[in-house]
């Protein structure tokens, strides 16, 4: 159990059975009387929001959190099955629940799966990939002062916006948490 005063932003929670991660903390004394902790929170299964204050004499339940290393092995239907990197346990995961991250899955990319009574709550994916331009237009040349972009689509149908340029079969690197661009992997 975490005292109210053990509250801080980032820290995970457990408040009627369901994992919560505080997005915002703000410490509160008044003039005369207790403290308060006032606390943004997120629900990590639902994702809806709460505003909830505590007091000093409070309890918060400290959530049965757990993270694994896995290995993203293939897809097989509506679902994604992992590999666990120390038991080779399988684990399936629906590409629902993925959403636009399924797009940046490549297979024995090392995943880090954070579970919540052996439910799949948040999945994190390596900070970048590198994946090859199957279909884009051709670049002008000397069109390189200013920031134009064009589409630019992958193997998997994701459609993504790169510099003028960028060419198809170029390897590029992309960032997982914004989808976006990174830069141009150099050509050994």
């Amino acid at each position: 159990m975490y005292s109210a005063s053990d509250l801080r932003k980032g820290l995970k929670v457990e408040i009627d059975g369901d994992p919560w991660v505080i997005t915002d903390f703000d410490f509160c004394k008044p003039g005369k009387g207790t403290a308060l902790y006032r606390c943004k929170m997120k629900n990590m299964i639902a994702g809806n929001t709460m505003d909830r204050t505590f007091r000093p004499s409070d309890k918060i339940g400290k959530p049965s959190l757990e993270a694994r290393e896995m290995y993203y092995s293939y897809s097989e239907g509506d679902f994604l099955v992992f590999s666990d990197a120390e038991t080779y346990e399988e684990m399936r995961i629906s590409k629902e629940f993925m959403g636009k991250n399924f797009y940046f899955l490549i297979e024995d990319s090392l995943c880090e799966i954070l579970l919540f009574n052996n439910q799949a709550i948040e999945i994190t994916l390596p900070t970048f990939i590198e994946k090859e331009i199957i279909e884009t237009e051709p670049g002008a040349r000397g069109n390189t002062a200013t920031n134009i972009t064009k589409p630019a689509n992958f193997d998997n149908g994701y459609e993504i916006q790169v510099p003028i340029f960028i060419n198809q079969g170029d390897v590029i690197k992309i960032d997982t948490r914004t989808g976006e661009y990174a830069e141009r992997v150099s050509k050994a």
